[in-house]
């Protein structure tokens, strides 16, 4: 096996949250219980997407309000929140109370762009605003602001029996260095390393100077570095798919090879008017994903990964890939497991 270029220093994980329409409690359940699994086999951060009008987690904040008081050291991520949903000022009044209760532990990622399905849902998200809308990274800026402390309002002091703050509160000092930005683009990389943001980068890039994905990805990794004050030891996180089956029954191995079968065709040319390209799911040993891993151009380049899990398996499947990443595919990747 070809040797890491450093040793891997952080290993999360990131899961949707689908639930029945019928149970929905039975499937936020299912994610606490494997985020508090994650802790226990010592994974140093667990990221929820967000989906809205889907079965999947709609409101990751509040979800992972509950997981920090369920665990104790697991760092608590979104991966990510669209902004185009969200009003900075409130969704940084949100993080930062979880965050508080966490006891510094939340990771927001987060992305720009209108909803999906716009023009469907914008009379029920936008009905007297959706012509005026800013979708850009304007809407990134004013959230990184309110995190970060600046002032809201020109108004503070007392008024009668109550006091105003003239800035977000609650405030939570060390966040505004844990906020990231989930980019598939070197505009985005350098966006974010230009504020000061940490990388997400995921299993989806837009095909701009190539069309092999490792290294348009590695592209991004570099742009993004060579615009942030902290250079090379910016933070970057890459989230590819990657499914051990050390461990799995039989029956699990071919449940997840037709899965990677399925999506594979996808991954051969750039897709769609935005040339979007997906990255192959990893499947196999933990021996034989860290040797696709160390051949990867854009992993060689960072120290960092939020692996994602596929995204219609069951409670148990989930347990034994998670499993089979900390015991087997984390210390293949140099990676020891936080105590």
């Amino acid at each position: 096996m070809p040797l890491p270029s450093r040793p891997l220093r952080k290993l999360g994980f990131l899961t949707i949250g689908l639930f029945d329409e019928d149970d929905p409690r039975r499937g936020h359940e299912s994610t606490l219980e494997i985020i508090e699994l994650g802790e226990r086999l010592g994974f140093d951060s667990a990221w929820l997407r967000h989906r809205h009008l889907q079965y999947g987690i709609s409101s990751p904040v509040a979800v992972l309000a509950a997981a920090s008081q369920r665990t104790q050291r697991i760092e608590l991520g979104t991966a990510v929140t669209p902004l185009g949903w969200e009003n900075p000022l409130r969704l940084a009044e949100d993080l930062s109370t979880v965050d508080l209760l966490s006891g510094g532990r939340l990771n927001p990622g987060v992305s720009v762009g209108p909803p999906m399905h716009f023009d469907q849902v914008k009379q029920a998200l936008y009905p007297d605003t959706a012509d005026a809308e800013d979708f850009g990274y304007d809407r990134v800026s004013r959230l990184l602001d309110h995190v970060r402390g600046k002032p809201a309002t020109d108004f503070s002091g007392v008024e009668g029996f109550e006091v105003f703050s003239d800035r977000v509160q609650p405030h939570s000092p060390g966040l505004g260095s844990r906020m990231w930005y989930g980019g598939g683009s070197l505009r985005s990389a350098r966006w974010a390393g230009e504020h000061g943001m940490n990388l997400l980068t995921s299993s989806v890039v837009k095909a701009e100077e190539s069309e092999d994905f490792a290294e348009t990805q590695l592209s991004h990794v570099r742009a993004f570095r060579a615009h942030h004050p902290d250079g090379d030891a910016a933070r970057v996180s890459q989230g590819l798919v990657v499914i051990p089956t050390d461990n799995a029954t039989p029956q699990q191995r071919a449940r997840y090879e037709e899965y990677v079968a399925k999506r594979t065709p996808r991954t051969t040319t750039p897709q769609g008017p935005a040339r979007m390209m997906f990255a192959p799911d990893l499947v196999g040993t933990s021996e034989e994903i860290a040797e696709r891993l160390y051949a990867h151009a854009a992993f060689r380049e960072i120290d960092e990964v939020a692996f994602a899990l596929p995204f219609t398996f069951d409670h148990e499947d989930y347990v034994q890939i998670l499993t089979d990443i900390a015991t087997g595919l984390g210390p293949a990747l140099g990676w020891r497991a936080r105590t």
